[in-house]
């Protein structure tokens, strides 16, 4: 990923939605803010992979113009970071609000395989995707990574003008730390995933007023933290 001419990142993702990948990436890693930042988006295929680069209106911010020290695998959203700062930054909180009935989680959870046409083909595939409020998926994206599936879902709600708080996002992975940190910075309000999230994860989780649901399925799940967000629960904020 090159950026106004800067080699900004090297990951190791599927060749799909790229464009997407590059808006939702950049956002989540601090560089923009909104898609009316990005100039354009080039993507050019190479025998040894693909390259995008990305022209924003205005300069790569100081702090951000780096490389990174190692490529960014798919199974890490933290690679190449140099610090415990850098990796551990602050994220804005998320705004009160919206209330989900437990149907809606197990119903977009449910819907997750059908929306899955990359795993189905290959296996081995996460999938990403953003339900409204009554559990029906509206946009979903494929990666072999799971940080990489939710950069793209990103990416493609923040290019169609999607606001974070119509719905919910519910994935085939596990929640980890940065898949909260990547939710929080889009200002998702809740994050459901098909395992179950760690301690890291929660913590922020509770700094960034976000609510952290997993393993729903059989007629049951974990709230790990914002319980006040589902509907008939108890709003205690733990699981």
């Amino acid at each position: 990923m090159v950026v106004n001419d800067t080699d900004y990142a090297v990951m190791l993702a599927s060749p799909a939605d790229v464009e997407d990948f590059v808006h939702g990436f950049l956002l989540t890693e601090g560089v923009i803010r909104d898609t009316a930042e990005v100039d354009s988006v080039t993507v050019t295929d190479r025998p040894e992979g693909v390259v995008a680069h990305a022209r924003l209106h205005g300069a790569l911010p100081g702090h951000l113009r780096r490389e990174r020290a190692t490529p960014g695998m798919s199974s890490c959203g933290l690679c190449g970071v140099r610090s415990l700062q850098e990796a551990l930054r602050p994220v804005r909180p998320v705004a009160d609000g919206p209330v989900f009935t437990p149907a809606a989680l197990f119903a977009a959870m449910a819907a997750l395989p059908d929306w899955q046409p990359c795993n189905a083909a290959a296996g081995a595939m996460h999938v990403a995707a953003f339900a409204a409020a009554d559990g029906t998926i509206r946009h979903a994206r494929e990666d072999v990574g799971r940080h990489n599936a939710l950069d793209k879902l990103i990416g493609a709600l923040l290019r169609d003008g999607v606001a974070p708080a119509t719905g919910f996002v519910v994935t085939s992975s596990r929640c980890s730390y940065e898949m909260v940190q990547k939710s929080a910075a889009f200002g998702l309000p809740l994050l459901c995933t098909a395992s179950a999230p760690t301690a890291l994860a929660i913590r922020l989780a509770r700094r960034a007023n976000m609510s952290l649901v997993s393993l729903a399925r059989g007629g049951s799940f974990l709230i790990g933290c914002g319980g006040q967000r589902i509907a008939a629960t108890e709003a205690t904020g733990d699981g």
